[in-house]
């Protein structure tokens, strides 16, 4: 994990050293980092980035709007970090692509321990397991639910046929799913499932994934066939109707 590129775009040239610091002690050595959105987004189409902190807001625009665009280069793992706290700032963070949200002032040991997590979320089986051989072929399945097939040998989603592009969290948050087909799982359950530790998120970073998969699988995401609510309980994926 500690190849993994990490891009830090922050105005606050104190908070990024504190943040590169506390990084490079725990390893990781590709740390870019930028003052601006113009040139975060620079070195973003230069160098790419596995996992992109930034903040909400910078000189020349804000981090909100950069979102979309970055969400169209890559489906790294996006970080907001703000002194904004509202509701609506946190919605509006994860409507527009984003992971994850940190109100400042934290504890950039936090920062590392949430990046960790998100790598080794996102690691294939293959590079956790010891040894490599350990993991046969016949545990990674394809789970087929008539509209759509995931394919977790080849970490692929597939919907009537065609490959469908899944952000690396939703995907893992589906494959869960795939795992316990007709079972209700509440939101809590869910976060700690697929993201692997409390206290560091809301049952709104549930909430925003579940509209992400239902966007790729759903013909009708306000109408789910196969990603069902369950009023007062939560969620649960049920095969669609093949006819």
């Amino acid at each position: 994990m500690n190849q993994a590129r990490i891009l830090i775009v922050d105005d606050e040239k104190a908070i990024v050293q504190m943040i590169e610091i506390v990084l490079r002690k725990e390893g990781f050595k590709h740390i870019d980092t930028a003052g601006s959105a113009a040139e975060g987004m620079a070195l973003l189409r230069e160098h790419g980035a596995d996992v992109i902190l930034l903040d909400v807001m910078l000189p020349d625009r804000t981090g909100f709007e950069l979102g979309p665009q970055i969400r169209a280069l890559t489906d790294a793992h996006l970080i907001y970090l703000t002194a904004r706290t509202t509701d609506l700032d946190r919605l509006t963070g994860f409507a527009v692509g984003g992971d994850d949200y940190v109100t400042k002032p934290f504890n950039p040991l936090e920062i590392a321990a949430r990046i960790n997590a998100r790598l080794r979320r996102s690691l294939p089986e293959q590079h956790i397991s010891s040894p490599p051989m350990a993991v046969e072929e016949s545990s990674r399945q394809r789970y087929d639910f008539g509209g759509f097939i995931l394919d977790e040998g080849a970490g692929e989603l597939l919907v009537n046929g065609h490959p469908v592009p899944c952000p690396a969290q939703a995907y893992q948050l589906l494959l869960f799913l795939c795992r316990h087909p007709n079972i209700v799982f509440s939101k809590s359950q869910l976060y700690e499932s697929v993201w692997g530790f409390n206290g560091f998120g809301d049952d709104n970073t549930v909430t925003v994934h579940i509209r992400k998969i239902r966007e790729r699988i759903e013909c009708d995401p306000g109408s789910p066939r196969y990603l069902l609510t369950v009023r007062g309980l939560g969620y649960k994926l049920v095969e669609g109707d093949r006819t």
